[in-house]
């Protein structure tokens, strides 16, 4: 691996941002010795294994401010700004998430409705990028580079047993494996967490042999500004130091939010706004114009804390259902230990967490100044869709249901949030309003479709519209959210789009 910051050498590739999709990129692409990669990463680039505790510990969910870049959201109409982590490190947000390792499901890819993008077709990537522990072998891959542990009963927390066995006793099918056919239940979580380490893409795909490739060379702590063009055709990264790098292909891998905020500085973007900025337009499209996210819940228990021996793991189980008994599984409830004991009568809490994982409300993303050093601006717009609202209802619902349920109403000292009072539904939607988070699963800024279609920013193997040479490739083309965190399927989508470019 070079870091010499060389502006003189001209690459095959740049890829701006080291995190799910970018350290795949870059690893897939350098594979090929001939190819010459830069990988341009904002936060600092540790060896494979020597990630502070903050970032690789499974029971640190979030990270810390110094690995984070800060997003935060526009007021909602209460009054509320959400957290909007998302990892500043090589690894990106999978250094710092809950390290779920769950697959979309099949009809979430109907749902994209896009010539090769099924899931028999994204099915051998999944494959590919896992090291599973075990499972089907027609499911599940064995060689891949990152480790994927199933969870077991035994490695549940008594609280999170507790939770599953309720969730049975009311009536929900307990699940082995949340990537198998039927996932409409209750179980324990697949997970990249091997002996309480994170697994992030800069430990699996960024290893230390991957890493002294001479063909390879990573720069940390860059801040990219825009892409440069000559005409329509992307030829190099101008960096916020002002540093340039040059190469034949350019790929942003930035983020939902990042790889937007960088498309606008570059000038493709609305021209209406782009203009109000004074940025020249090299492509006039709905940039940032249709992002989702997870809208989440915290329904949240103080429990009995002598019963409670132990809170790792803090994530390991969940409820994946159907809200109103649709086809569509589009409620998901974690049982986590993750909640502030401080805020407990008991000193112990424990969050029933309820999200809506098909949602219908669409946000934005944008930029107000094109200083590369400031945020964009980002709008959620949670719960603006009526049905997404009822659906959250009713998964707050389902939650006390499973909380007053034997065996984990033992455990039950009393109910912090939304709390006793608020029972009717018209009460529930305030408190729901009210307290709204994200559950940092953001898609879809600039999503692959055809070159005509009016929300399309890119084509089906994230290639910008309209200009020569530039590609997106992160959850920012997912064409429509997924019904479970993303960053396995981040990982495929890079996979597939890594290789698609390696055989062409």
């Amino acid at each position: 691996m070079s870091v010499q910051n060389s502006t003189s050498k001209k690459y095959d590739f740049i890829i701006v941002g080291g995190g799910s999709a970018g350290a795949v990129m870059a690893s897939r692409l350098s594979e090929n010795n001939s190819a010459t990669v830069l990988l341009i990463e904002g936060g600092n680039a540790y060896s494979a294994w020597d990630y502070p505790s903050a970032v690789y510990s499974a029971n640190n969910p979030g990270g810390d401010a110094a690995h984070n870049w800060g997003f935060q959201s526009e007021p909602t109409p209460y009054g509320n700004t959400l957290d909007l982590p998302r990892g500043k490190v090589l690894g990106g947000s999978s250094a710092i998430n809950g390290a779920v390792a769950l697959r979309a499901r099949p009809q979430d890819f109907k749902n994209w409705n896009l010539p090769g993008w099924s899931y028999e077709e994204i099915l051998p990537y999944y494959k590919k990028l896992e090291s599973s522990d075990s499972g089907d072998k027609n499911l599940h891959g064995f060689d891949g580079p990152l480790p994927v542990h199933q969870l077991l009963r035994s490695d549940l927390t008594s609280v999170q047993r507790a939770f599953v066995d309720s969730t049975v006793n009311i009536g929900y099918k307990l699940i082995e494996d949340f990537d198998g056919a039927d996932a409409n239940g209750v179980g324990p979580y697949r997970m990249n967490v091997v002996n309480g380490v994170r697994v992030n893409t800069g430990m699996a795909y960024l290893t230390n042999a991957v890493r002294k490739r001479e063909n390879l060379t990573i720069i940390a702590q860059a801040v990219a500004d825009r892409v440069l063009f000559e005409g329509k055709k992307a030829i190099g990264i101008l960096l916020a130091n002002g540093d340039e790098f040059f190469a034949k292909e350019i790929i942003l891998s930035g983020g939902t939010y990042g790889s937007a905020a960088i498309l606008l500085r570059s000038g493709i973007g609305t021209k209406n706004e782009l203009e109000l900025l004074g940025i020249p337009v090299v492509a006039d499209l709905p940039v940032g114009k249709n992002i989702k996210d997870h809208p989440f819940h915290y329904a949240a228990f103080a429990l009995n804390k002598e019963m409670v021996e132990t809170k790792t793991p803090p994530i390991a189980a969940k409820l994946w259902t159907s809200a109103f008994d649709t086809a569509e599984l589009n409620i998901h409830i974690t049982a986590t230990h993750l909640f502030p004991d401080e805020y407990s009568p008991t000193q112990s809490g424990f969050v029933l967490g309820v999200a809506v994982t098909t949602p219908n409300s669409k946000g934005k993303v944008w930029i107000e100044t094109i200083d590369p050093n400031i945020n964009p601006k980002v709008d959620l717009n949670f719960l603006d869709d009526e049905n997404d609202t009822k659906r959250m209802i009713e998964g707050a619902k389902i939650a006390r249901r499973i909380a007053a349920a034997e065996p984990f109403a033992q455990y039950v000292h009393s109910e912090i949030a939304p709390g006793i009072a608020v029972q009717t539904d018209e009460d529930l939607e305030i408190a729901i309003k009210k307290n709204v988070a994200s559950y940092a699963h953001p898609t879809s800024s600039a999503p692959m479709g055809d070159i005509h279609s009016k929300e399309a920013v890119v084509d089906l193997e994230g290639r910008v519209h309209h200009v020569e040479s530039l590609r997106v490739v992160d959850a920012s083309i997912f064409p429509d959210i997924i019904s479970v965190a993303t960053n396995i399927t981040v990982i495929a989508v890079a996979e597939k789009i890594a290789d698609k470019i390696v055989k062409s």
